[in-house]
């Protein structure tokens, strides 16, 4: 990615003139300039996985195997060592991931060797841990789309990881419906609703609330209730 990189990039678009057909034929763009990633952020629960799922399905339609999906959240540093650095409490903060272990798989997934499958880490929601080699990258993938928190955040390791992104995109959602879909999804894991509400409110909150202070470095505004194919 070259040094002015940031000073070419695409003004956001608003989120009001988007569609579905929009947002695939600007990932198919991205794909037709050769291997490249495409980080998708915003706060937890805007629906960032939902979306990535989503283009990734709709380009291998078109042309299996084309796209990959490589979640940041494969880079959760594991509960042993959280708990050796007392953040076991904050899992989910930017200090509770390895952000230059992901800065280092994305310019492998750049730039990848002649033949070369690279292999990503997944985040097993039943275990709650990271497990490594599960995703594997190939040669005919054309697009990777990596959802993360913190993509857009300043600071060494995530800075250099957004300049390996071809763009950025933010996934605006409304705090009501986030916190909705985030109570869900801890009591869904494994914690009481009690539990749930009180993690939303002081971690998972406290995330968001970082995270919201970089939604104008995106390169595209994707609002949270895009209509998304069945």
């Amino acid at each position: 990615m070259p040094a002015d990189a940031a000073r070419t990039r695409p003004t956001c678009r608003p989120a009001a003139a988007m569609s579905w057909e929009d947002v695939v034929d600007r990932a198919r763009a991205l794909a037709a300039t050769g291997r490249a990633v495409l980080g998708i952020a915003g706060p937890p629960g805007a629906g960032k996985t939902t979306l990535a799922s989503a283009l990734v399905a709709a380009l291998d339609r078109a042309a299996p195997g084309s796209a990959a999906h490589v979640p940041m959240d494969g880079f959760h540093l594991a509960d042993v060592e959280l708990t050796r650095l007392g953040r076991l409490d904050r899992k989910g903060a930017p200090d509770t991931f390895d952000a230059d272990g992901y800065r280092a798989l994305l310019a492998r997934l750049v730039a990848p060797r002649a033949g070369e499958i690279v292999y990503a880490p997944a985040f097993d929601r039943e275990l709650e841990q990271p497990v490594a080699g599960s995703i594997p990258v190939g040669g005919a993938v054309d697009l990777v789309v990596s959802e993360g928190n913190y993509l857009l955040l300043p600071g060494p390791g995530w800075r250099a990881a957004r300049e390996l992104c071809a763009e950025v995109w933010w996934v605006d959602a409304g705090p009501d419906e986030r916190t909705r879909r985030l109570v869900a999804r801890h009591e869904r894991f494994g914690k009481s609703a009690a539990a749930a509400e009180v993690w939303v409110r002081d971690v998972d909150g406290a995330n968001a609330r970082l995270i919201e202070t970089t939604r104008d470095e995106a390169d595209l505004i994707v609002p949270g209730d895009l209509e998304l194919p069945g």
